[in-house]
Order: C-alpha cells, then structure tokens, then sequence
C-alpha cells in the first residue's frame, strides 16, 4: 500500500533583491567585527587609564590588544583553510 503523504525535494525559490551570503563570509565578518571590538575596547582603556589609573584599565587593555592579536591569526588562518573547503 502507498503512503497517502508524498515529499518532494524541491530547491527554494529565490526572492529578488535576496543576498546570499555563506557561511564562510559571515564568519570572516564576525571575526572582523570582534578585531574591531577588541581594538575600541583598548583604546578606551588607555582613555580611562589616562583619567583615572587604576591596575584593571591597563589589564583590560592588555587583554583587549592579545584577543585582537589571536582573532586576527585565527581570521588568517581559518581564510587559508576555507579556500581549500
């Protein structure tokens, strides 16, 4: 006996004016974006640091400039990688 309920693999139709951004792309973008946080976050520790010198600034920019450093080689890294994929 057949089954009353039939799916049906159909490719989605496309809208106009939709973008198609992939994954890799977006992920390049979100990395991008965290460099740029990371960088603000370090400069407006030096900002306070300069008004009030306090031990946390200086740490909050000194780990701000390392996770801007890391997420740039891992951007680097992981664009050498999607090319391959």
């Amino acid at each position: 006996m057949e089954s009353a309920h039939r799916f049906t693999c159909r490719p989605l139709e496309r809208t106009q004016g939709a973008t198609d951004v992939g994954l890799k792309s977006f992920h390049l973008f979100f990395i991008a974006m965290s460099v740029i946080l990371a960088a603000f976050t370090a400069a407006w520790s030096v900002t306070q640091y300069r008004a009030t010198p306090e031990a946390t600034y200086i740490a909050t920019c000194a780990v701000s400039a390392v996770a801007g450093a890391v997420l740039i080689v891992y951007g680097a890294r992981f664009q050498r990688k999607a090319r391959r994929l």
